[in-house]
């Protein structure tokens, strides 16, 4: 199959695995499995009419993998202050400290 193989002076990103990528143009026409293709020595792209949108198809085929969003951390609210409300009864020791003498000695 005639190929040629088309330089870039701005060079092609190289693939996930760090091969060197290359623009191929495959001369035959459309309907006989021509078209446009960047490859590399692990991947290629589909064959493309349009140059433009073979180099598109490379870069998003070898885009960095995105990182994980850092989970929000929760806010830290430090004026609340929180009462004990619960039905239970309170142990003793606690009952007699939380009383206090009120004002008696």
């Amino acid at each position: 199959m005639p190929q040629k193989q088309i330089s870039h002076t701005e060079g092609l990103p190289n693939g996930a695995a760090g091969h060197r990528a290359r623009h191929i143009h495959a001369l035959r026409g459309p309907g006989a499995g021509g078209g446009h293709l960047v490859e590399c020595a692990c991947r290629s792209t589909s064959k493309h009419a349009d140059p433009d949108k073979a180099i598109e198809a490379w870069r998003r085929l070898n885009r960095p993998p995105r990182s994980a969003r850092a989970p929000a951390l929760p806010a830290v609210v430090d004026n609340v202050v929180q009462f004990n409300l619960s039905l239970a009864e309170q142990p003793t020791a606690r009952r007699k400290v939380a009383g206090g003498a009120h004002g008696r000695r």
